[in-house]
């Protein structure tokens, strides 16, 4: 199978081309640019040197979030486009899962994590069982407190991943000591071709209703209901 995968959930980019369990090209670029600048130039120029045409093609893959909501449509836009215009399949996979399936040969739940602000952070839990990426702990929007709370009372080592999860190494290891540790810089960054293997083994969705996970409300959103009574009238957002 030939797919196509595509991250820009958060600051870093990642795409890659993959056949089968074959890598055939993959770029990741963190630094702060344009996804939406970025992001087909990219496409393209993978697929060039794969020897590739995007009509060879069989399955999209896409970073579903939770993550930034710019970034998020970006990749989810281009995801769905593509899968409708050359009649692709379509698959979402959790940014979260992205990242915590780079912690390999373990047996610790792995936490992967991006901050949120204001103390919150976007989480989940995760473990490999029979070869497997599991999703132990549901991903989340929730206040950092809270996730170290409940994962000290699952007394389990606990390895933290995610490009963010270093900013939060202080009150980490104050709650969690030496249950806690850290995936390196470079296991941390989103990888396309994780993201690939993954999306294999996921079923395909509708590329028309497909919409991003962001697992909060939008500040226009929040600001709307501070103002207006949430029953009695249609969504606020309507899927499209």
């Amino acid at each position: 199978m030939k797919i196509l995968a595509l991250d820009t959930s958060n600051q870093a980019m990642s795409v890659a081309v993959t056949d089968g369990e074959l890598v055939l090209a993959t770029m990741t670029i963190n630094r702060k640019k344009t996804h939406s600048e970025q992001l087909l130039p990219t496409i393209h120029r993978l697929l060039d040197v794969s020897g590739l045409a995007a009509s060879a093609l069989d399955r999209v893959v896409v970073a579903q979030g939770p993550g930034s909501y710019t970034g998020l449509r970006i990749a989810v836009t281009t995801a769905k486009t593509l899968a409708y215009t050359l009649n692709l399949e379509l698959v979402g996979v959790s940014s979260l899962a992205a990242l915590a399936a780079g912690v390999t040969a373990t047996t610790a739940v792995i936490v992967p994590l991006m901050d949120a602000r204001r103390h919150n952070v976007f989480a989940g839990g995760y473990q490999w069982a029979n070869g497997r990426l599991e999703n132990v702990i549901a991903d989340r929007h929730l206040p950092l407190d809270q996730l170290l709370a409940e994962l000290a009372v699952l007394k389990q080592p606990a390895v933290f991943t995610g490009p963010d999860a270093v900013a939060f190494r202080e009150p980490i290891q104050a709650a969690l000591g030496h249950a806690a540790s850290f995936a390196d810089a470079i296991t941390a960054l989103p990888d396309a071709a994780r993201l690939a293997q993954l999306g294999a083994l996921a079923a395909p969705v509708s590329t028309l209703t497909f919409v991003p996970r962001y697992l909060r409300l939008t500040e226009a959103e929040t600001n709307w209901l501070k103002t207006h009574d949430d029953k009695g009238h249609a969504p606020y957002v309507e899927k499209v």
